[in-house]
């Protein structure tokens, strides 16, 4: 009997040309899945006849009540090796395995240098005025000499920080684990976390979503920005309160965000950061690079092979 094996969350269409999946030809049937996340009813009506599930890392919620909803589900691969969206607990009580894959490292910095420089420039404005036949609409920014500061010192924001250093700016960081010791190493300056949100002319998100740090950006801190930083977050939609930054972008109270993340996702069509003049925002598309999905597409199919065998690889729970 052939094993029925879904690939969801393939928005973009994408996950049948990134890697050869007819290695699995053998063992069962492979499915592609475009559509966006739904209510659990209608994602039980969509999965429920699928023994394995191959998920992208925290599109579609796969909680207690859902995985209950899926009878034949008896393995979910995720991209990433961290998911918070899937209920690791109620899947190891209900006998559903879940596995991991590796992720290319340099696809999240390279996205939030590209965002950084781009709002300080003002391109997508400049581009699209070139396009409409006009020229120069305006001054842009600068980065030598500019202080960046770093929320969360780690893989990502210790890359993001040699970015920085290489563009001639001075980099402070914070987070509640940090030590000036740690950042020394990185050659960045320990700040407290007020000193960060006060001196940083780019401030950069980098946390893992905790409960410790969900909103943790919020009105205080964002009030203690100056009038002419920029926030970037491209780690986890909820770090930072949306509509305290929403009223300090409507209210110029800080001079721009460089947004790739949202809560939720996708962005609903008519919320603000579709509209606000000061918000350059990026669809979610940090970690959406040819390398990285050849990771993580190549190695679900290693972890499929694996289970199948018996001999589970990159176990998560």
């Amino acid at each position: 009997m052939a094993v029925q094996i879904a690939v969801i969350d393939d928005w973009q269409d994408v996950a049948r040309d990134v890697v050869d999946w007819s290695v699995l030809d053998r063992l069962g049937e492979v499915t592609f899945v475009h559509e966006y996340p739904a209510d659990n009813a209608t994602l039980a009506e969509r999965l429920g006849r699928f023994e394995v599930i191959c998920v992208m890392r925290e599109r579609t919620r796969f909680d207690a009540d859902l995985l209950k909803r899926l009878p034949n589900l008896k393995l979910l691969v995720t991209g990433g090796m961290r998911n918070a969206a899937l209920d690791m607990q109620a899947a190891a009580t209900l006998g559903i395995q879940v596995c991991g894959t590796d992720s290319y490292k340099h696809a999240a910095p390279e996205l939030t240098w590209a965002l950084i420089m781009a709002a300080t420039r003002n391109l997508v404005n400049e581009a699209n005025a070139l396009r409409a036949g006009k020229w120069q609409q305006g001054l842009g920014g600068d980065l030598h000499g500019k202080t960046l500061g770093i929320l969360g010192l780690g893989s990502i924001g210790q890359r993001v920080a040699q970015f920085g250093q290489v563009f001639g700016m001075r980099v402070i960081a914070w987070s509640e684990n940090l030590t000036a010791e740690r950042a020394a190493q990185a050659g960045v300056t320990y700040v407290s976390k007020q000193e960060l949100f006060e001196q940083a002319d780019v401030l950069s998100v980098h946390l893992v979503l905790s409960e410790r740090s969900r909103g943790l950006v919020d009105a205080q801190a964002l009030a203690w920005m100056k009038p002419t930083a920029l926030l970037v977050n491209t780690a986890r939609g909820p770090i930072v309160d949306e509509s305290a930054l929403i009223k300090a972008l409507q209210k110029n109270r800080i001079a721009g965000a460089a947004l790739d993340v949202y809560e939720p996702e996708p962005l609903p069509a008519l919320h603000p950061f579709r509209t606000l003049d000061n918000v350059l925002a990026t669809p979610h598309v940090g970690y959406v690079t040819r390398q990285n999905y050849e990771q993580f597409f190549s190695q679900m199919i290693e972890d499929i092979q694996g289970w199948s065998k018996g001999e589970p690889v990159r176990v998560l729970n």
